[in-house]
Formats: C-alpha cells, structure tokens, sequence
C-alpha cells in the first residue's frame, strides 16, 4: 500500500513536530530528548496538581499526544509505530511533569507497556515520586481470556482522570476514579481489512468478501472472520457480543471509534445503525463517530460502553482543551421541522389527469433510462465519476412512481411536474439542469401552446445556467440538434440529429463543462458522453412511438 512519509525511521518524530506546529502557540512542547525519548507534554504545566501520563505505541493518532492539554493528559510518551515507549522515557516524562501531588499512569493491556510503565513506576517511587498505575482492559473480543487488551475505551480513563487531576483531587482519589472506570468499561472492534505500516510489505489477511470481529488495534487477528454483510447486521452482531457485558438498569457512554480509514459517510452509518439498535435504549452520551484511537488505516470501527453515575456524567462532559476530543452529546431523537408546502403550481401541476398517449410517452421513455444504468455508468466511469447511469434512473423511478399523480392531460402543467420531480429526487447536477429544462419549457408552454418551442425555450434557460454549449462534450451536443429538428414537426428526423450529436461527442478530447472537464484527452478520446447518450436514446424511444 501507498504511504506518505520520508524516511520510515523519522515517521513517528515528524507526526509529533507536526502535530506541535499545528497546535496553538504556548499548548504543547516537547522535551528536549528527541528523538530517542519521545514525550509531548502541557508547556503551561506548574506541576501543582496530579499529574495524568498515558502513552504506548505510535500508530494510534490522536491517541496519545493529541489528548494533552488541560482536563485531559499532562504528557504523552510516544513509541515506535505499535512499539511500547521504553522505560528511560516513561521514567523522563514522569521527572519532567511530576511534583508533590504525585503521578497517574495510565496504561493499555499490553504486555509491553505494562512491563515499560511498571518498571518506570518502581523507578520513580524509589527516587521519591508518589506513583500509582491503572491498567485498562476493556476489549471484551476473547472470552475468558486472562488478559483482555486494552483498546480505545481507555480514553474514558484519561477523561475521567483527567477531570479529577484538574480539579485539584488527591492522587489516590484520581486514581480511584480511574480504576472504577477501567472496570466498567466494555470494548468490540470490527474491520474489512487490516492496516498497513509504512515502509512494510502488506498483505491483507481477509478476502474480498469478508470481516474480522474483534481485531485488535496492531492489527492483530481477530476471534472470527465474519461474511461480509449489511451494517445492521454487523452492528447486530457487535450489540450481541456487548450487551451481555453491560449492568441491567444502567446508563451508558457509547464511544464510537473510527480506526482510522472508514470515511466519514459510512461512520454516520454505522452510527444511525447502532444507536438504532437495542443497544440504543442503554446509551444516554454519545462520543463520536471520529478517530479518536485508531490502528493506521485499518478500515475498521469499535464501540466502546462505559457505565455512567453523576460524577462520571459530569467527567465525561465537561469542556476539555485538547480539539481531538469529541464532546458528549446527549442521545435523542431527530428532530423533523414540517418542509414549506407550494400551492398547487404552474396550471394546476398538482391535479392529476389522464392522457393515454402521454403516460405511453413518458412510461416508455423511463423504462428505457432505467434499462440502460449499467451501460451509462460504464460509460461514465470513463469520462466521469461513474455514476450518470444511477442518477438518470434514479429520475426515472421517481417519474414512473408518480405517474398517476401526473397532469398528463394538461401539457405544460406536465412539464412542471416533472422539473419538480427530477429537482428533488434526482440529484447531481444532471438532476438541476433538467429541473431548469422542464421548468422554464412548461413556463413557455402556459404561454403558448407549441411543444417544440417550449422544449427550446427550456433548453435556452439550461444551457444559461449550465454554461454548456454545442461542442462542449454535454448532452447538450444531442439535445440541440434534436430540439432544432423537432422543430419542423419530424420526430424521426429528432432522433437521426440526437443520434449523431452523441456520436460527435466521441472525437471531442476536450470537454468543457461537467466531471469530463477534469479528463485527460487520453481517456476521453473515443468514449460517448453518457449524457448525450442517454439524450439520444430518449429521442430514439420517442421516434419508435411517434
């Protein structure tokens, strides 16, 4: 897989210059140990109050530099990618932020953090630092597992912890509150494939069609591979694993992690998937969706539950420096405004009427634009963003499914209706260009009763707003010609112009409007616009019928 760094071994101390540089001026610093010992800590630290030190492994951003600030983590100690910190940095980042009210480690269940961590907290007693050690283990994936690792649920730790320390409680206090929550926490990740470290060769364990359930955040494999399938149901699966681990009776915090390459479309539906699930009705905060400790780019997701009382409520909730962290929210339900009814519109649009001829017309126009998705979408796929196939039929489902509501026996209140129709359900800009067209032609229409010089007129305000012309590799290229044959009367005659306005567009190297404009000639030499495509064999249809 592809990486943007420079040298493998400078990755982890770059990131961290990088995410100082972008910080705002006097929050953050690093000591001067760089690069060997990597700690980021509060440059307005006076050490007057407990001190909160979380770390491990590079590799997890923002996890765990990015939750230094004030209400959160004091330092950060940063290993390689998925390597623990050494003791020597754990040891110097406790020296460098430690005073009298003592220090909170904050450690994940891994073997080597607990060892690096423990060691450096044994070191720090014996030169005088009062030092105490929560290890969180909240990943519920392997049952009755001895050690259960610690994942992204660690996060309410430093939150809570952090709450504590800045409000000036006493060490065993703040460490208290943070063993308590590391008890009643619950995590389950679930990926499509696994994640890629710079500078190594990669090979995806998962085939195509598969999902791995409770992977850990190195990328280690998880309990079981699971068939691909819809998002509820992986959710369903997750919420069964989980639910059993949570108390009856009790409110909970969900965290809903992204690990670090689902987009941010599909994390808001994994997030309407969970919190419309069972699951739901436990939840009363919500944190996320966002990467908030991610595994590279592993293109995966985890929930994490932690059990609420007051004081951890207010913990969670209250304002924290550190911008990687995403605020609570209260769970509710949408909220839905009543949309603006129109009256009944252009020569009474609303009142349906029938016309045989009409709905044969427009039956057949759409059921031929539906048939020809796949091939518009190839075609489109090559010249575009590969999706003109969809969002013609798209328009044309919503016409035939409203056919019955249709003026079809009142010509220009037709024309209205279906700008109407398109504009709303079509989408893209195809979707607005021909809203436009059959707006202003029904508009023409109601003033004069000729159908060929509506559909120019239409065409007149299109191409206006759209900015396309003859030549510019549009569908207006079938459009134009066909409109100004129709204007004799001959539909036939229509279609042969539609037709070989397409074919031009196919020696057109040079499009000048639309997705095709970002095209190279290479790629575009030879290929149809799949607008004017699909223009010429609307026209072909018509023709047949005529």
């Amino acid at each position: 897989m592809k990486h943007f760094f420079n040298r493998r071994e400078n990755i982890v101390t770059e990131a961290l210059d990088g995410l100082l540089l972008t910080s705002s001026k006097g929050r953050l610093a690093r000591l001067d140990s760089f690069p060997d010992i990597k700690v980021i800590l509060r440059a307005d630290w006076d050490k007057s109050k407990v001190v909160i030190i979380s770390g491990g492994g590079a590799g997890h951003e923002p996890s765990h530099a990015g939750f230094v600030g004030k209400g959160m983590l004091t330092a950060a100690v940063s290993g390689e990618i998925f390597a623990s910190p050494s003791v020597d940095a754990v040891l110097t980042a406790i020296r460098a932020v430690a005073g009298e009210k003592g220090a909170l480690l904050i450690v994940k269940n891994y073997t080597g953090d607990r060892l690096n961590f423990g060691l450096a907290a044994e070191k720090a007693r014996a030169e005088g630092f009062d030092v105490e050690m929560v290890i969180v283990a909240d990943d519920i994936a392997i049952p009755e597992i001895n050690q259960p690792r610690g994942v992204a649920g660690t996060l309410f730790v430093h939150k809570i912890a952090g709450y504590h320390a800045e409000r000036g409680e006493d060490l065993k206090t703040v460490a208290a509150h943070a063993a308590a929550a590391a008890g009643d926490i619950v995590s389950l990740g679930m990926s499509l494939s696994t994640c890629s470290v710079p500078g190594q060769a990669h090979e995806d364990r998962l085939g195509e069609n598969e999902a791995e359930l409770g992977l850990g955040i190195h990328g280690e494999p998880g309990v079981e591979r699971i068939a691909l399938q819809p998002v509820a149901d992986i959710v369903a699966t997750m919420v069964a694993r989980l639910s059993p681990a949570l108390r009856e009776g009790a409110s909970h915090c969900l965290l809903i992690n992204n690990l670090g390459a689902v987009p941010p479309l599909e994390m808001t539906v994994i997030a309407n998937a969970v919190l419309s699930s069972p699951l739901a009705d436990r939840v009363r905060l919500i944190i996320g969706p966002a990467p908030m400790m991610t595994a590279l780019n592993m293109n995966g997701f985890s929930l994490s539950l932690i059990r609420l009382d007051a004081v951890r409520e207010a913990a969670l909730t209250a304002a924290v420096e550190p911008h990687a962290w995403m605020p609570a929210v209260e769970r509710h339900e949408i909220q839905i405004i009543a949309a603006p009814r129109t009256s009944a519109g252009l020569n009474g649009a609303a009142i349906a009427g029938d016309n045989l001829r009409n709905r044969r017309l427009i039956t057949a126009l759409c059921e031929h634009l539906i048939s020809q998705e796949s091939e518009l979408n190839r075609l489109d796929g090559r010249v575009g963003d590969g999706d003109t196939g969809s969002t013609v039929a798209t328009g044309a489902r919503s016409v035939l499914a409203r056919l019955d509501t249709l003026p079809l026996d009142r010509p220009a209140a037709t024309l209205a209706s279906l700008g109407d129709i398109l504009g709303t359900s079509m989408g893209g800009s195809s979707g607005v260009l021909l809203s436009i067209f059959f707006t202003a032609a029904a508009k023409a229409m109601a003033d004069k009763a000729d159908i060929s010089a509506a559909l120019l007129a239409g065409l007149d305000r299109m191409t206006f707003y759209g900015g396309a012309g003859v030549g510019d590799r549009t569908m207006v290229d079938a459009l134009s010609p066909a409109l100004q044959a129709l204007a004799s009367g001959d539909v036939a005659a229509a279609a042969k112009a539609a037709a070989a306005g397409a074919e031009s567009t196919k020696a057109m190297t040079k499009a000048k409007a639309g997705r095709a404009s970002y095209v190279g000639e290479r790629d575009l030499a030879g290929v149809a616009d799949p607008g004017a495509v699909a223009v010429a064999g609307a026209f072909g249809v018509a023709a047949s019928l005529a």
